[in-house]
This record gives structure tokens, C-alpha cells and sequence, in this order.
């Protein structure tokens, strides 16, 4: 046998190895995309809870209801309010939800204070 002919059987016998390695690889690049989705979407969802915890303190801080406002920015927060001195804080706690459920179901923690001179 010629090394030509050697040549072509080996092309033959390789046909559809591309085809195979990517079907394995295909399932790890999906779960890989829906793992950095699922982080995205968590660290979105903490800078939100940051954001309305600095909008309820600041109502605490007015004198108006910290729960209100939460309910209406970040609804399903639980909400803890305390007084430190002239400081009116608020600490909000959630669970964490991610795109596929991949990275999800730990508890996010979100805390601000505001001077209380508003009342």
C-alpha cells in the first residue's frame, strides 16, 4: 500500500471525529455560559438591594416608612431597621435567584445608613 493511498484511508477513517468532540464539548460550554449568566444576574440583583437599602434608610431617616419603601423597590426583602445615635440604618436580606438556577438560593445582605436629622 502506497503512503498516498495510507493517506486517503486515514482521511476516511477521521470523518466524523469533529463531529464527536463536539457534541461532548457542546453540554460543557452551555453549562459554562449559564454559570457566568446566573453570576451577572446575582451581582445585579445585590447592586439592586445595595440601592434600596440606601433609598429606605434615607426614608427611615425622613421620618416615612423604611418597609414601604422597600416593598415598592425590591419587593420580598425582609427588612431590619436600628438606630445607631443620630443614625438611622436599614439592613435588607433576600435569597438569591440566577438565570437557570445554577447559581442561586444563597442569601444576599444589603445594608445603608442615614443621618436621622429629618424629623
Amino acid at each position: 500500500m502506497t503512503a498516498r493511498a495510507r493517506g486517503r484511508r486515514r482521511a476516511r477513517d477521521d470523518g466524523g471525529s469533529v463531529t464527536a468532540e463536539f457534541a461532548v464539548t457542546m453540554p460543557a460550554v452551555i453549562l459554562l455560559l449559564a454559570c457566568c449568566l446566573s453570576g451577572v444576574q446575582v451581582a445585579a440583583q445585590q447592586l439592586r438591594l445595595q440601592d434600596a437599602a440606601a433609598s429606605a434608610a434615607r426614608s427611615l431617616a425622613r421620618g416615612d416608612s423604611a418597609a414601604a419603601t422597600v416593598a415598592r423597590l425590591e419587593p420580598g426583602a425582609s427588612v431590619t431597621e436600628r438606630s445607631d445615635g443620630e443614625l438611622d440604618c436599614v439592613t435588607l436580606t433576600t435569597r438569591s435567584t440566577g438565570v437557570v438556577g445554577v447559581i442561586g438560593g444563597f442569601t444576599l445582605a444589603a445594608s445603608s445608613c442615614a443621618l436621622g436629622g429629618g424629623r
